[in-house]
């Protein structure tokens, strides 16, 4: 390796006064860099003097009101990661309970930081919950009062915070331990023996918006009861306690196919079977209904438990007949005896050929993968292309691609006049290279059957679209 590569043992051979004066040079004018060095010569000095650093940047940080624009994102995003390392990785390891005080106060920023900022890519929020994941184990070291740590929750968990604490009970779960839960039972409880404090006037829209939401038409006195109901199930779920977990459930919610499959489960777990079976039985679903495929896994688990394998393949083969459920047959087929598998297999294939649900036949022939089949589909049902999943439909297009031209073709032909008779200027690039891409293939089309070839179809475009100047814009400079 050469002697010039960036590296830190090349650089250590450069000795430590010449790498400070190059910190020196580096930092200057860089207020991020100048910080990360203060407080790396912070916690020379222990984990205290980094601690006093580190609460003094969060006080400033929760009380500034800017807004961070795309341009001061990225330094302001490195340094609240900086302070959650300083932390986690420095403070806590030596003093668990200045690094717990010290990161809960980083986790009460979450409000502050999302009303300044936008979190499109999801990094932001995943920061924060890599910090409270990290609560638990700091927590549980530094041996914290169970009541003063219950004391904390309640007043965490009872206000609005973008989340930022949502499954905290889990977490401190085994530092709260049972004096824990106990205290913070005692907080909801007369939480829910207080009057209802009616909030401020709302305005009168407002209000309206919030009364067509409601279901007993008093938002607050709902809000108040999901939230007592809520951090009750937290707790029994916490503690292990599926009866008191039940409980917490309103009656109606016990007929949801992704409720009944949540509560049998734990039943499960218990060797509860029968009772796991009848919850899932008194919410077995109609039709197609969220929560489904959940139904399906928790059902098949207890006739399982039960040691029932032929009801457990009747079912695997059912769940493939309702929704072409890959995982289903794939599990269906590898309990069947050699050549009863291959037989089962072309029958599900040419099965998922009439599925009324085109885009099921789609991503299933595709998933499977199943590409001569998925070609038949689309040569057969062209039309029904139209309308699709675009991701799909795109993914479908990419299989086919090599082998099946004209498919691939058509597949893309039905996102080109989606996109077109949509009207969806933003997408007009993806129309172009689309096109391009069917121009591409054409060469290796030697016959359309009865579509129209290239040409014809340009010429339809152009017929129907000529007035859609950007797109054939963007076409040419593809």
């Amino acid at each position: 390796m050469s002697k010039k590569t960036l590296n830190a043992q090349n650089l250590a051979a450069l000795g430590a006064d010449r790498l400070a004066e190059l910190l020196i040079d580096v930092s200057t004018g860089s207020a991020d860099i100048k910080r990360r060095l203060r407080l790396e010569l912070s916690h020379n000095l222990g984990p205290q003097e980094l601690g006093r650093d580190v609460r003094k940047r969060l006080v400033t940080l929760r009380r500034s009101q800017s807004n961070i624009g795309w341009r001061k994102r990225k330094a302001f995003v490195k340094d609240l990661q900086t302070q959650a390392e300083m932390i986690t990785a420095r403070i806590a390891p030596d003093d668990a309970a200045l690094g717990f005080d010290l990161l809960w106060q980083f986790l009460e920023l979450a409000p502050a930081v999302f009303t300044r900022t936008d979190d499109k890519t999801g990094e932001i929020t995943e920061m924060f919950d890599n910090a409270r994941s990290a609560l638990g184990p700091i927590a549980e070291r530094a041996l914290l009062d169970p009541e003063a740590l219950a004391d904390r929750v309640w007043n965490a968990v009872s206000e609005a915070g973008f989340g930022t604490f949502d499954g905290i009970i889990a977490t401190l779960g085994p530092a709260l331990g049972t004096t824990g839960f106990g205290h913070l039972k005692a907080h909801i409880d007369a939480y829910e023996a207080e009057p209802l404090q009616e909030p401020a006037m709302d305005h009168e829209a407002l209000a309206f918006l919030r009364a067509l939401r409601s279901e007993s038409g008093n938002y607050h006195a709902e809000k108040k009861a999901r939230l007592i109901r809520n951090l009750r199930k937290d707790i029994a779920e916490a503690e292990g306690d599926t009866d008191a977990l039940i409980a917490q459930y309103a009656p109606a919610a016990l007929h949801h196919p992704g409720t009944a499959a949540e509560i049998a489960t734990l039943l499960l777990a218990q060797d509860r079977i029968d009772e796991a079976f009848g919850y899932l039985q008194n919410a077995r679903p109609d039709g197609p209904e969220e929560g489904q495929a959940d139904w399906d896994a928790a059902y098949i688990a207890c006739l399982l438990a039960r040691s029932d394998k032929d009801a457990v393949q009747a079912h695997r083969w059912q769940c493939f007949e309702t929704r072409l459920d890959v995982d289903q047959l794939r599990a269906h087929l590898a309990e069947l005896p050699d050549f009863d598998d291959v037989e089962a297999e072309d029958r599900a294939r040419q099965y998922a050929q009439d599925f009324p649900d085109m885009g099921a036949a789609l991503r299933f022939l595709t998933d499977w993968p199943d590409h001569p089949g998925l070609a038949t589909l689309v040569l057969n049902r062209p039309h029904d292309l139209l309308g699709l999943s675009p991701s799909a439909r795109t993914q479908a297009a990419e299989a086919l691609r090599l082998r099946f031209p004209l498919a691939a073709v058509l597949v893309w032909r039905s996102l080109i006049v989606d996109i077109l008779n949509d009207a969806n200027r933003l997408q007009y690039g993806q129309a172009a290279d689309h096109l391009a891409d069917c121009a591409a293939l054409d060469g290796e089309i030697e016959d359309y059957l009865d579509q129209p070839d290239h040409t014809a179809f340009l010429a339809a475009l152009q017929t129907h679209h000529r007035q859609k100047t950007l797109f054939w814009k963007k076409l040419a400079n593809s």
